[in-house]
């Protein structure tokens, strides 16, 4: 039976997400503003297949078949430019990228009081964790396109992809990383990674790089490190598991599950992990097979296919 390929509304939001949900042969559409913005920043540059930005005076005219809200905003957003609410007069299903905040299990998600809109936890500790109300609830665990197995670990070095460390401080883990800097350099990528210059000086910036780029440079490190706290499963964790790379990390949120124990290390006693981590970088073959052991992992339970197959089941369903 052939698929038929749905008209989508979406912002980018998580481009790391979507990166993935367009790949899966509907029609993508997603809002631009002159002033571009939060709201209207179309595609950000981003070269997605199916996907093509929409000035918001035309969305009224494209008859979407299902609105993809990920931001509370976005349900009052989408009734004006629409002129059509979501979950009454157009299938919409909200899907919450993070752990609940400020608290962690009492916290109460904004679509609590609906129950016509599915929410869509991208993890199963996110659904147990939020106070979900009357919403209908499932778990979509993601999937990433593979960017290959690139692992040659030649730099005996840590890396870690983190967003604003500075800002985020705590709930990242920024703080430890100090900690497995006295073991071997930790080589730090992601947007505003820059902040980190002169801090500590095992502590580096590696910058923002391209997705390719950012592959290729992370997986010459010997290790990957992941120190976050309190977030949800992070992508760039399953990135580095998916280029082969063995990983240290904080037993904390989905990453129980995420992370078995022969691909690295994983616990809450940063002890345990520095110990770890010094084994990984002066064992280079050791290395290797604990990111073989990342990455068949990886590709079995956070494949794209898996990914795409659970979404269109969904969508099938809000859409039928």
């Amino acid at each position: 039976m052939t698929k038929m390929a749905l008209k989508v509304l979406l912002w980018h939001v998580h481009g790391s997400w979507s990166e993935a949900f367009v790949r899966g042969g509907h029609h993508y559409y997603l809002p631009t503003l002159a002033e571009g913005g939060p709201w209207g920043r179309g595609l950000s540059g981003r070269d997605w297949p199916g996907a093509e930005e929409v000035p918001v005076d035309r969305l009224k005219d494209l008859d979407v078949d299902v609105v993809i809200l990920q931001r509370p905003d976005e349900l009052a957003l989408a009734a004006r430019w629409l002129r059509r609410r979501p979950g009454k007069e157009v299938p919409a299903v909200y899907v919450e990228h993070n752990a609940p905040r400020p608290h962690a299990a009492t916290t109460r998600h904004p679509l609590a009081e609906r129950d016509d809109i599915p929410l869509v936890h991208v993890t199963h500790f996110n659904e147990l964790m939020w106070d979900s109300g009357i919403a209908p609830t499932v778990v979509v665990p993601h999937g990433i396109p593979d960017p290959g197995e690139r692992y040659t670990g030649e730099l005996p070095h840590g890396a870690a992809m983190i967003n604003e460390p500075v800002r985020r401080g705590r709930i990242t883990g920024t703080d430890l990383l100090p900690t497995f800097a006295e073991i071997a350099p930790v080589d730090v990528f992601g947007i505003g990674s820059g902040e980190l210059e002169g801090k500590h000086p095992g502590v580096r910036p590696g910058g923002d790089l391209p997705s390719q780029e950012l592959h290729t440079e992370a997986a010459k490190r010997r290790v990957y490190l992941h120190t976050a706290r309190w977030t949800s499963l992070g992508l760039s964790l399953l990135e580095a598991m998916h280029l082969g790379m063995p990983v240290v990390a904080l037993a904390t949120t989905e990453a129980t599950l995420a992370v078995p124990p022969d691909a690295g290390a994983i616990s809450t006693d940063v002890k345990v992990l520095a110990k770890a981590y010094r084994e990984l970088v002066h064992e280079p073959d050791f290395a290797v097979l604990a990111g073989k052991a990342a990455r068949e992992h990886a590709l079995t339970h956070y494949g794209l296919d898996a990914f795409l197959k659970r979404w269109d089941t969904l969508l099938t369903e809000v859409t039928t």
